[in-house]
């Protein structure tokens, strides 16, 4: 492409981008949220972490926590806008909505686009076994050091990860979906599935013939867990705001009614004691 042409085509999607998004105002700041008595929330329709369901209620561990923070800050209503995942971070710095409750990783490439909220969710990897967990399993080196078999759906990372740690690849079980490892762990074809925490937690809802591994413990690939932290996510210059949210976050995860919020969602309470172990200023410096 010649250097006439890029510069069209850059100048065209920049365009694009404006008239997408609208012309990129200062953020409404707490008091005149307060004073127009309405927040605007964006979700990206992922379950569980939050999305609108057939019904237009929003729902998920970001927009039931949202709720509850919303009222203690005395805004009356939310203006739920649902849009794809690429573009919450876009439309948060375009001031389409105040607030982003998608449980957005905190990373620290996003950390130089938006500011974020103290975590409010972790989620990590996890470990479907058969009922009472005959084998002992409790986490992904298990298999590195036995003879046991691993089930991982394919083209899952947890193959990479299984391999890193030294996994043999013929004691690797490959499924071709989630729906498919209950009858594998259950009959003994493999004697764990490797996938996420949240997936381990949907899929043991299914079925009294398999369990999460309790008292799982994270894998560390590259010297580092394999886990993330989920945040609220605000434009950089709605800095009351974010601040009174991570106020009422802080009083909120220490009450029952926050735990229920994220275990009704599939969060184990591994998840939830990890979610106060990293702070946003740690995970923005991470490398």
């Amino acid at each position: 492409m010649n250097r006439i042409r890029k510069t069209q085509t850059l100048l065209a999607l920049a365009v694009a981008t404006a008239a997408a998004f609208g012309t990129v105002a200062s953020a409404a700041s707490l008091q005149e949220i307060k004073d127009k008595g309405v927040v605007r929330i964006a979700v990206a329709n992922e379950i569980p972490y939050g999305f609108v369901d057939p019904t237009g209620a929003a729902k998920g561990a970001g927009p039931d926590v949202a709720k509850h923070i919303m009222e203690q800050l005395g805004v009356k209503e939310i203006k739920w806008v649902t849009t794809g995942f690429g573009s919450l971070i876009p439309g948060l710095k375009a001031n389409q909505f105040d607030m982003v409750a998608a449980e957005m990783a905190i990373l620290p490439q996003r950390c130089q686009q938006v500011a974020f909220s103290e975590p409010n969710s972790s989620y990590g990897e996890g470990l479907l076994v058969a009922k009472g967990n005959p084998d002992n399993l409790h986490k992904y080196e298990d298999f590195a050091k036995s003879d046991k078999k691993i089930a991982i759906m394919a083209g899952a990372d947890q193959l990479e990860m299984m391999q890193k740690l030294g996994v043999d690849d013929g004691r690797m079980v490959t499924i071709s979906n989630n729906a498919d490892a209950i009858s594998t762990v259950s009959t003994g074809r493999a004697a764990a599935y490797a996938a996420t925490s949240l997936t381990v937690s949907e899929l043991a809802g299914k079925s009294d013939k398999v369990e999460p591994a309790a008292k799982f413990e994270d894998p560390v690939i590259d010297g580092k867990p394999a886990r993330s932290w989920g945040g609220f996510a605000f434009s950089q210059d709605s800095d009351d705001l974010r601040k009174a949210v991570n106020d009422e976050l802080a009083k909120f995860k220490k009450t029952p009614e926050w735990k229920k919020i994220l275990t009704d969602y599939g969060f184990t309470d591994h998840d939830l004691e990890e979610s106060t172990k990293q702070t946003t200023e740690q995970l923005c410096a991470a490398k």
